[in-house]
């Protein structure tokens, strides 16, 4: 087939009178998409708009907290997965807090110079008067980008303590991919 395709192209060029190379399609170089954002390209922080903030003061149900990646490079790229996302604690016996991550399925998040996407962080709130060994009070996060190994340092803004289940199987306070 592709004997022929050659030998109907060089007869066009013949007819035209004219002498040209031939290229095949699959010989160009293709265009690299962008590649995935590194810590460096991105800035970020809680998103602390009224409609952003966690209900931290009401403990019948599940909230959300918001943080933003913000592309501050002068290129284009992607962020896809999870953030790593370690709570650090206020109180002497909270130490650090891994989160675990939900089970919905990430997307891709391509981010051209100053957009920003955004990922949320189920927190399951309980009241002052839970004792201090089943509550765990935030102070401060760090959060890695998808992919990344190096985490920005950012202080938990809203106050409120959440259900301690650092050892939880299927714990109430959790993250969920960028994008969702």
């Amino acid at each position: 087939m592709k004997s022929k395709l050659t030998a109907v192209a060089l007869a066009a060029v013949v007819v035209a009178g004219t002498a040209a190379a031939a290229i095949p399609a699959s010989a160009a170089p293709a265009k690299a998409g962008p590649t995935r954002c590194h810590t460096a390209d991105l800035k970020a922080g809680f998103a602390t708009g009224d409609d952003a903030k966690p209900e931290m003061g009401q403990t019948a149900k599940q909230t959300q907290a918001y943080i933003w990646f913000t592309n501050r490079s002068k290129h284009t790229c992607t962020l896809s997965g999870f953030a790593g996302v370690d709570m650090v604690g206020a109180q002497k016996t909270d130490g650090t807090w891994s989160l675990a991550r939900s089970s919905e399925k990430p997307e891709k998040i391509t981010l051209g110079q100053g957009d920003t996407a955004d990922f949320s962080i189920t927190l399951l709130p309980v009241a002052k008067s839970t004792p201090q060994k089943e509550k765990f009070v935030p102070a401060k996060f760090l959060v890695t980008p998808p992919n990344e190994t190096t985490h920005f340092t950012l202080k938990w803004p809203f106050g409120g303590q959440i259900l301690k289940q650092d050892g939880a199987t299927h714990p109430g306070t959790y993250v969920n991919p960028v994008g969702l």
